[in-house]
């Protein structure tokens, strides 16, 4: 599968570039950013295969000079939309960073493209990975999810998303992964510009969401049924994380973009097939989010945020309509 990469920021440079140096049957054939340093930065790291690959200052030129079948979209959330659509407008398919738009109006325009994008909610192939088959097909779910970190570790150059965009919509999402169902309404939401909480109510659990971007890195997820019965948990962060560092396993950003981009090699993504057809043909716990999960996701933060502007009440999630 050949992607080219619009964005040549830390998440490119610490996540994509170092997840398709260690994939199977990925390679990236451009790189296009404004800035030429960040741009240079990108193709030596991917260099390290041996073929630094070609550059462009904007992605409509890679588009035009270089035959691409996945366009990684990694520039901050105010060009998603226009880069996908530049995407779209070649017959390439998009995998857009989160989140998937500003607001939820513009999510929504993302998901009208054709091909639809897909969302890069890469929590999938972490917790999701570990944690899927540990949970039952049926029967109500209690979830408690946490995701920490100080942005200013993560030194980004440019984005400076709230909190509830920045890391608790991957939680968002991941709470209807795991429950494979849709957000129904917000609660008890408290949200500050680093820091958030909330209650989200699915359709057959609800999920406790806290979500920091200030404080040290830990991730958090618990699952257990009506019962209180633990059904799984998995802990990342702090000692542990740095021991794992020093023991020489895989960084759990790289390791989840690698899973994530080697199971859209693998259904064939890469085509112009609609994605809700591949999960009708039984992928759905090995395919990446779709712009139609990031609508949703978007939903629920809008519910949100009227919840915390209303004292916490609860605010229903604008229901949003299945794929065609």
């Amino acid at each position: 599968m050949r992607i080219g990469i619009a964005g040549c920021g830390r998440i490119a440079e610490r996540g994509y570039v170092p997840a398709a140096l260690a994939a199977q049957g990925v390679t990236i054939v451009g790189f296009a950013d404004l800035d030429s340093q960040r741009l240079d930065r990108c193709r030596r790291l991917w260099a390290a295969k041996g073929d630094e690959g070609p550059g462009f200052a904007d992605a409509a030129s890679m588009l035009e000079a270089v035959a691409i079948d996945l366009l990684v979209v990694a520039a901050p959330a105010d060009y998603h939309v226009a880069l996908a659509t530049e995407a779209a407008t070649a017959g390439v398919r998009s995998l857009v960073e989160k989140p998937p738009a500003p607001d939820l109006e513009s999510a929504r325009r993302l998901a009208a493209l054709d091909p639809q994008p897909l969302l890069a909610f890469n929590r999938r192939f972490l917790q999701g990975a570990e944690l899927r088959d540990s949970i039952p097909a049926e029967g109500w779910l209690e979830l408690d999810l946490e995701l920490r970190f100080r942005r200013d570790a993560w030194g980004a150059h440019e984005a400076r998303d709230e909190a509830i965009l920045d890391a608790g919509l991957h939680l968002i999402d991941l709470a209807c992964h795991l429950t494979e169902s849709a957000p129904i309404a917000v609660r008890r939401a408290q949200l500050e510009h680093e820091r958030g909480f909330l209650e989200l109510e699915l359709a057959r659990g609800r999920a406790r969401i806290t979500c920091a971007t200030d404080r040290n890195h830990r991730e958090t997820v618990t699952v257990r049924d009506r019962s209180g019965r633990l059904l799984g948990r998995m802990n990342w962060g702090g000692f542990r994380s740095r021991l794992a560092g020093v023991l020489g396993k895989p960084n759990p950003l790289v390791l989840s973009l690698k899973r994530q981009l080697e199971a859209i090699e693998a259904a064939g993504v890469s085509l112009l097939e609609p994605p809700h057809l591949l999960l009708q043909q039984g992928h759905p716990r090995r395919l990446p989010a779709t712009a139609h999960d990031g609508v949703a996701a978007m939903a629920a933060v809008e519910a949100a945020r009227r919840s915390a502007a209303l004292g916490g009440a609860e605010v229903t999630v604008e229901p949003v309509e299945a794929a065609a």
